[in-house]
């Protein structure tokens, strides 16, 4: 005789049954600091170090958390449209995930009365977003921003040689050790004969002393290199003086060497070769065009410029305090 087996009522639930009961997981807690309903994530795949997918993991990450999100992808030609498509639709945040020159200018747009910006790690250098997150994982800095951000007033520079505006948020360095970032970015891509001729460029022009500078209007000063930080990284600013005005004057090679230990092994500010003063107002020129690196991105000025303080130029999303200089 077959038995015949009467189902009962406890018995185990399928898969699907299962699902179903589950119950839903609880979004992710958004930072008390700040209310944060409508989040834009502007992301720039090509850029050093987003990668092909990162929109895709954006959109996961900001699944856990209750607000309203949007993740775009930027394309090329099309930045400026969509950059302002996103301000058009006035986010709580607008998070940048692109490069530093990127990063840089939408804070820049922003300004201080624009949404909070918070520029993620995808870039080369990623000094800003170091500063702000101490991290160099993008997903981490995200994260960190919507649990622990609050609005942070961030100070920095604009620096201007009658043809380009460019404003910084960490530091800018001028003069001829700037020379020697090109040879950095040719070797990190391979170029060797690239980057030798501009390392033979900045051997060149290395400890020749020829760049001038006032600062604020007092007495013209000559530097192999000036070095403006801004206060939010600074360990020796307040935020309302000034920029940190670094003047360095390695007299040969062996200078320089100790230098370099002293911003290894403790402050390369108590090397004698350095003097440091706060400032508003810089002025510079030199014989020939000025290189600078500015928040990491090089350029090339023409022989006159001028820097500026702005106290006060956009509102980041970030926790308090930043992680600052150490992390930079």
């Amino acid at each position: 005789m077959t038995a015949t087996l009467t189902p009962t009522a406890d018995r185990t639930p399928t898969t699907e049954t299962a699902l179903e009961a589950a119950p839903a997981a609880e979004p992710r807690v958004l930072t008390r600091h700040v209310p944060l309903n409508r989040v834009i994530v502007l992301v720039n795949p090509l850029s050093g170090s987003v990668g092909p997918r990162a929109a895709e993991e954006a959109e996961a990450l900001l699944e856990g958390y209750a607000c309203e999100t949007s993740v775009v992808t930027l394309e090329p030609g099309q930045f400026d449209v969509q950059i302002q498509e996103a301000f058009d639709a006035r986010p709580d945040v607008l998070f940048v995930l692109a490069g530093d020159g990127t990063a840089g200018s939408i804070a820049a747009l922003a300004g201080p009365d624009g949404p909070l910006v918070a520029p993620l790690p995808g870039g080369t250098m990623n000094m800003l977003p170091k500063a702000l997150y101490g991290t160099a994982d993008w997903k981490a800095a995200l994260k960190v921003a919507l649990e622990e951000g609050a609005p942070q007033c961030v100070a920095g520079g604009e620096v201007s040689d009658g043809h380009t505006t460019k404003a910084f948020y960490c530091a800018a360095i001028f003069g001829s050790p700037a020379l020697w970032a090109p040879a950095r970015e040719a070797i990190r891509v391979g170029k060797l004969g690239l980057a030798w001729a501009y390392a033979r460029r900045a051997l060149k022009r290395a400890f020749s002393g020829q760049m001038r500078f006032t600062l604020d209007g007092g007495i013209p000063r000559r530097a192999e290199a000036l070095a403006l930080i801004s206060p939010m990284i600074s360990r020796a600013m307040d935020e309302d003086t000034g920029l940190e005005a670094a003047v360095m004057n390695p007299a040969d090679a062996g200078q320089a060497f100790r230098m370099a230990a002293h911003a290894v092994f403790d402050d390369w500010r108590q090397d004698p070769a350095v003097t440091t003063r706060a400032t508003q107002r810089v002025a510079m020129r030199a014989r020939s065009r000025i290189p600078a690196v500015i928040d990491g991105e090089p350029m090339l000025l023409r022989h006159e410029a001028k820097v500026r303080f702005i106290r006060k130029a956009f509102q980041a999303l970030a926790p308090i305090p930043a992680a600052a200089e150490d992390s930079v």
